[in-house]
C-alpha cells in the first residue's frame, strides 16, 4: 500500500515536472536545449533529458536531432486550442476588436493571468506600419502594464490582495515603486473604468486597459489598447482611446451574458 502510495507521488511530481518544462517555451524562445531547459527550470540536466525524451514519445515536444533542440508538439497545440474553444469572448470579439484597431491604428489585446504574469491571448491590429507587433503567447508583467494592473482591478478583494502579496514578495525593492504606480491605477479605475500603462512596462510603448468579466464561473479576461509612444499619446488615452475601451467591453460584456 505504501509503495501504491509513492509510486503516485513520483508520478504527480514527474507530471508537474514536464508542465515546467513545457512551460519554459515561448514565442521569443520556440526551440530550446536540454540545457537551456534545466537552466530555465532549475532541474537537473539528466532529469530534464529523461522528461524531453518522454515528452517526444507522447507528442508534446518535438526534437531536432541535428541541432539537439526541442519545440512543442502538436499535443500541447490540441491542448491549447482545446483551451481557447472555451474562450466564447475570443469569437465574439475578435471583429470588434479589429475594427477598433483599424480605427484607431492600435494594438487592440485579449489577455488573461498566467501565474504572476499576463499573457496574450488575441492581438488584433491594423495595416498600419506604427502598429505594435506581438504575438498571442507573449507574457506580460502583471505590475507595470495596464493589462496586469487592469487584471488586479477586477479581481475581489481577496484575490487582489493576495496576488499583491505574491507580487511583492518576488519584487523585493522594486516593489514600492511598482506597488504605489498599481495603486495609483486602481484608483484611476474606480474613478474612469480603466486603467493606464505611460512608458512604464516598456519607455516606448503607451497602453490602456478594461477587465472583462466573463460569463459566470469563466476567467477573468482583459481588453487593453497600446501603440508607441510618439503615436499614442497619454492625451490621445484619456480622451478618445480608453473610452472606445472601455464601450467596447460593455458591449462584450451584453453579448456573452456576464
Amino acid at each position: 500500500m505504501e509503495q501504491s502510495k509513492d509510486i503516485q507521488i513520483e508520478g504527480v511530481a514527474a507530471l508537474a515536472r514536464g508542465l515546467e518544462l513545457l512551460r519554459c517555451f515561448s514565442p521569443q524562445e520556440p526551440e530550446l536545449s536540454n540545457g537551456e531547459l534545466a537552466a530555465h527550470s532549475g532541474l537537473p540536466k539528466s532529469t530534464v533529458s529523461r522528461l524531453t525524451r518522454t515528452l517526444v514519445e507522447l507528442g508534446y515536444l518535438r526534437h531536432d536531432a541535428v541541432r539537439r533542440r526541442y519545440r512543442v508538439g502538436p499535443s500541447v497545440l490540441a491542448l491549447g486550442y482545446a483551451a481557447l474553444a472555451n474562450l466564447r469572448v475570443r469569437d465574439a470579439g475578435r471583429p470588434h476588436m479589429q475594427a477598433l484597431a483599424d480605427a484607431t491604428h492600435a494594438l487592440v489585446s485579449l489577455a488573461t493571468r498566467d501565474r504572476l504574469s499576463m499573457i496574450y491571448l488575441e492581438n488584433c491590429r491594423s495595416a498600419s506600419n506604427v502598429t505594435l507587433r506581438v504575438n498571442a503567447g507573449t507574457q506580460l508583467p502583471l505590475a507595470t502594464t495596464s493589462i496586469g494592473r487592469a487584471f488586479l482591478a477586477g479581481l475581489p478583494a481577496a484575490e487582489r490582495t493576495y496576488l499583491l502579496a505574491q507580487l511583492a514578495a518576488r519584487e523585493g525593492a522594486a516593489w514600492p515603486a511598482q506597488g504605489a504606480a498599481v495603486e495609483r491605477e486602481l484608483a484611476r479605475y474606480r474613478e474612469r473604468g480603466y486603467c493606464l500603462s505611460l512608458a512604464e512596462w516598456k519607455k516606448d510603448v503607451n497602453a490602456a486597459a478594461v477587465p472583462l468579466a466573463g460569463a459566470p464561473g469563466a476567467d477573468l479576461l482583459v481588453l487593453s489598447i497600446s501603440g508607441p509612444a510618439f503615436a499614442v499619446t497619454p492625451r490621445q488615452l484619456e480622451d478618445e482611446l480608453a473610452p472606445r475601451l472601455v464601450a467596447l467591453a460593455r458591449h462584450l460584456e451584453a453579448q456573452i451574458g456576464a
